[in-house]
C-alpha cells in the first residue's frame, strides 16, 4: 500500500511527543468505561473493549486501573451520555486535521476545539471537509521476533489483511475498517495477542513543511490532544527526519 512506510514513520515520531501528555491514561479509561457500558464487560464478546484494553496495555496503564474502569461502567450514569463526535479542519499551511472526541457536552467540546484551531492559525471546517483525503482503516502490530517476514505476510493475507510490512522492530498490518476485528481474531488465534489493534485515519498523501511551520502545526495538535474530550488527532503532516521535538 503506497505511503504505508511514510505513515509508520510519522506515527512513531508523533509517539515521542505523546510521552509528554499526562492525560493519555484518562482518555483510555474513558474509552474503556464507555465501550464496557455499551457492549458488556467481557472483551471476548465486546470487540471495542478488546481494542481499548490493547491500547491500555500499549500505554502501560496498570492492570488494576483497567479493572477499575470496567467496574465503573456498571454505573450507566457515568457513561450513557457520551457521544462520539468527529471534527475536521485545517491547521496552518493547509495541513488537514481530524479530531475524534468522546463527549457528554457537544457545545463545550466544539467551542474548545474551535478555540484551539483559531489560536494556532487554523480553521475548523464542516464534517467531510478533510476526511476525504484519508482512509479509515485498521492497524494491527506485532513484534518483529514473532514470525519471519514471509510467514507474517502469508498469515496476514490469509486473515484478510491488505498489507503487512516490517517497520523497524514491529510488523504493521493494515486492513479495511470492516475487517479489523476479523483479522485481529484470526491472527491472535494463530500467533497470540497483538501489541496493538486500532482504527486509524491514514492520509492518502502528506504535506512537508520547514521546521518552523512544522512546529506550529504540532503545537495545534498538542493543544487539541490536551482537551479532555479529545481521544485522537490525525493529520497529513510529514514530520521531517531531523525535526527535534524540543523545537515546538
Amino acid at each position: 500500500m503506497a505511503g504505508h512506510n511514510k505513515f509508520s514513520k510519522i506515527k512513531r515520531k508523533k509517539a515521542a511527543l505523546d510521552i509528554k501528555r499526562s492525560k493519555i491514561f484518562s482518555k483510555i479509561i474513558r474509552e474503556i468505561t464507555v465501550s464496557t457500558a455499551r457492549g458488556g464487560s467481557d472483551p471476548k464478546f465486546n470487540p471495542r473493549l478488546r481494542l481499548a484494553i490493547l491500547s491500555a496495555k500499549e500505554a502501560n496503564l496498570p492492570k488494576i486501573r483497567i479493572e477499575e474502569a470496567i467496574k465503573k461502567a456498571s454505573s450507566p450514569a457515568d457513561t450513557s451520555n457520551y457521544k462520539e463526535v468527529r471534527y475536521e479542519g485545517y491547521a496552518a499551511s493547509g495541513v488537514a486535521v481530524i479530531v475524534e472526541t468522546l463527549t457528554n457536552n457537544k457545545n463545550r467540546t466544539v467551542q474548545e476545539v474551535r478555540s484551539k484551531f483559531t489560536k494556532y492559525g487554523g480553521s475548523l471546517g464542516e464534517t467531510g471537509s478533510v476526511s476525504y483525503m484519508f482512509k479509515n482503516v485498521g492497524l494491527i502490530t506485532y513484534p518483529s521476533e514473532q514470525k519471519s517476514a514471509d510467514e507474517m505476510l502469508d498469515l496476514s493475507i490469509e486473515a484478510g489483511a491488505e498489507d503487512c510490512q516490517l517497520v523497524e522492530d514491529e510488523y504493521e498490518i493494515l486492513c479495511s475498517y470492516e475487517n479489523l476485528h476479523t483479522v485481529r481474531e484470526f491472527l491472535e488465534n494463530k500467533i497470540g495477542e497483538a501489541t496493538s489493534a486500532k482504527l486509524i485515519w491514514k492520509p492518502d498523501s502528506f504535506i512537508t513543511l520547514d521546521h518552523e511551520r512544522t512546529g506550529r502545526v504540532l503545537k495545534l495538535i498538542d493543544a487539541l490532544e490536551d482537551i479532555d474530550d479529545v481521544q485522537n488527532v490525525w493529520s497529513n503532516l510529514d514530520i521531517p527526519d531531523d525535526f527535534n521535538i524540543d523545537e515546538i
